[in-house]
């Protein structure tokens, strides 16, 4: 498929793609509980979903989602008063890798960073393989331009 067919594919999700998206989770962390919907959840579902500075994109293939990643823009002080946005959860189901659907949804989050105006786009990864962070590179990230931290809590 052409590159441009794919880019083609990526939209927002569907707030009744919420299973989905947790299935396709599983592939991002294996080790994390299995999330049941329940009240509780579908509140935490609809309040992310609600949000205007939120968005999750995805690819479908063969009626499931394949390929996501989220795009939070996060309002800011500095820069002239300019946002910068922050991606998280990039997944690509193991069936379907290395076929241009990360790469394509992650061009979509940039070019939707652009259009809110952000002068930045940050993207950290727990991932040391080089393959992982050759491909965040091709997509335009720079991993030597910031050092990251973390504090689990």
């Amino acid at each position: 498929m052409s590159h441009e067919k794919i880019r083609q594919k990526v939209r927002e999700i569907k707030f009744a793609e919420l299973g989905q998206l947790l299935n396709l989770y599983q592939y991002l962390n294996p080790d994390d509980p299995v999330l049941n919907i329940d009240g509780q959840l579908t509140a935490l579902w609809q309040e992310i979903f609600a949000n205007p500075d939120y968005f999750c994109f995805v690819i479908e293939e063969d009626d499931k989602i394949v390929s996501s990643c989220n795009l939070m823009i996060i309002r800011n002080l500095t820069r002239g008063a300019r946002p910068y946005a922050l991606i998280e959860n990039v997944v690509t189901h193991q069936a379907y890798r290395k076929r241009g659907y990360g790469t394509a949804i992650l061009r979509k989050a940039i070019e939707i960073a652009k259009d809110n105006n952000c002068y930045k786009v940050m993207l950290m990864t727990g991932r040391k393989d080089e393959s992982t962070l050759r491909f965040y590179e091709q997509a335009g990230f720079d991993r030597g331009e910031k050092t990251g931290f973390v504090i689990r809590l």
